[in-house]
């Protein structure tokens, strides 16, 4: 139980508008609803005021997620918002507990019990988008139940057959505008060549994947762009499957970067212990595959997305878990290495306002209204429109071609203006280093014009010993200089 003194949370004007909808929604005769509500929307204060109102009028309230390590997380949420008498429908799980008037359970332990005689007034599917057969059994057993489903993505095949309506309760941009999730600056390193790579059930066929995407030059872009632009940021790195994000955290930890590594069998102890390193600035980034794609807040604020996929809905919800505001947090970097956001668009792009009706067999339609982005020829910015937000350069449109200008959303980092205190401590640590390699004050230029474009003017020659970020760039710069001297010697 939470012993914790916090007060349960008012309801943001959002969740008050979600609350809201769902119930216009319910009031038109639906008893199957989606509410769709982004990363950092505040799902589980918005479950736990439904769930609130249902118990104060006597009704039997089931919670489902789809992971067994939700199970506490949503516990401990629900309590804190004033729910405590709470069972769990899960084998040997401590608080099972048949006579609590709210369950929460896993869909694969439903999946394995026989359905109980006695329904639940309602069941609250948390991440609906993922399809899980004992839900719509239920909802044929238990015809008069009241099914809400939540997700941030809910664009999965065949939702719209399953349910009735949904209800948009938020969008990715909105909650940016609002100051609810972070603003991001997104960066595509690398556009991999995936012409060759077969599909198998509408995405990538994982094997082939892994094998383009371990090769080492695209290992190396991702260890040194992070050295480069990741600025020691807390960092989520995702892999094409176990093999290539074990490949990729073994090759940070060779450039001498903490790195941790977390799959599905991951058990419980050694995620708990990952999460306290991690929050705790003992390991910088954690290399995953998809299972750090849901239910995760942790203080991150850079996301390197190493794994191409063409689910829009793996894309929206990989970029979701950086977008999240904790202290140290308010903004976010994309490093997409796999190039998602050129096929499929940045996240404040992708929308949809229906629930997919594709029936089996039929090849599902592509409804993506999602624009892509394009280069700026000028400093290689991609965004959307006319203007570049990065440096200014205007895109000529082509003779004859109509064109639409567009919202200017950039992709690639942005090109900040230093000030002189920033130019200052970097040629200080630059001079510290120059001192103790004896370089007789080259090094130091060199990094410098490297960093900042221009030779040191109007500074002091105060020596300071360099931070955690400028090691990051002055062991990229070295790569980088390695590498051309590789190609000269050719």
């Amino acid at each position: 139980m939470f012993d914790g003194m916090a007060e349960p949370r008012e309801l943001r004007p959002h969740q008050s508008n979600a609350i809201q909808m769902l119930r216009q929604s319910l009031g038109q005769g639906f008893t199957k609803v989606v509410l769709q509500a982004p990363t950092g929307f505040g799902k589980s204060i918005t479950a736990a005021k439904i769930i609130e109102s249902a118990l104060s009028k006597g009704k039997r309230v089931m919670f489902t997620v789809p992971r067994l390590t939700l199970v506490d997380q949503t516990v401990l949420e629900f309590e804190r918002e004033g729910i405590n008498h709470i069972g769990v429908i899960q084998s040997n799980h401590p608080r099972t507990d048949a006579t609590a008037p709210v369950q929460v359970a896993t869909v694969q332990t439903l999946g394995r019990q026989e359905i109980g005689s006695r329904p639940f007034d309602i069941v609250i599917q948390d991440e609906c988008h993922i399809h899980a057969k004992i839900i719509p059994q239920l909802m044929d057993a238990w015809p008069k139940t009241v099914f809400i489903g939540l997700s941030a993505t809910p664009w999965a095949r065949g939702m719209g057959l399953i349910w009735q309506d949904l209800k948009v309760a938020s969008t990715i941009p909105d909650l940016i505008e609002q100051g609810y999730l972070s603003k991001f600056h997104a960066y595509a390193p690398d556009d991999p060549d995936l012409k060759g790579i077969k599909v198998a059930r509408g995405d990538y066929v994982e094997g082939q994947l892994a094998t383009e995407m371990s090769k080492p030059a695209l290992v190396g872009s991702v260890v040194n762009t992070w050295l480069e632009k990741g600025e020691g940021r807390p960092t989520l790195v995702f892999g094409v499957n176990c093999a290539h994000a074990q490949v990729l955290q073994e090759q940070f930890n060779r450039a001498g970067v903490s790195a941790g590594y977390c799959d599905a069998h991951t058990d419980r102890v050694e995620r708990h212990l990952l999460a306290k390193q991690f929050r705790e600035g003992d390991i910088k980034l954690v290399c995953s595959v998809r299972t750090l794609t849901t239910g995760v807040d942790w203080p991150v604020s850079c996301i390197v997305d190493a794994a191409p996929t063409k689910s829009e809905i793996l894309h929206v919800q990989k970029i979701g878990r950086g977008l999240r505001i904790n202290p140290g947090t308010e903004d976010c970097l994309i490093l997409d290495h796999a190039g998602n956001s050129l096929r499929l668009g940045l996240v404040t792009s992708i929308y949809h306002d229906t629930l997919d009706k594709t029936k089996s067999g039929e090849k599902q339609k592509s409804e993506t209204t999602a624009k892509l982005p394009k280069p700026c020829s000028k400093c290689e910015t991609l965004h959307l429109g006319l203007i570049c937000p990065a440096c200014g350069h205007e895109r000529k449109p082509i003779p004859g071609i109509e064109t639409v200008d567009g919202e200017l959303i950039e992709i690639t980092d942005k090109k900040r203006v230093f000030t002189m205190a920033e130019k200052q401590e970097f040629w200080s640590m630059a001079l510290w280093l120059d001192d103790d390699r004896q370089k007789g004050g080259k090094l130091a230029k060199g990094l410098y014009k490297g960093k900042f474009g221009v030779w040191p003017q109007g500074l002091t020659y105060d020596r300071m010993k360099p931070d955690f970020s400028f090691w990051n760039y002055e062991k990229s710069s070295r790569i980088r200089y390695a590498k051309r001297m590789a190609k000269l010697n050719k």
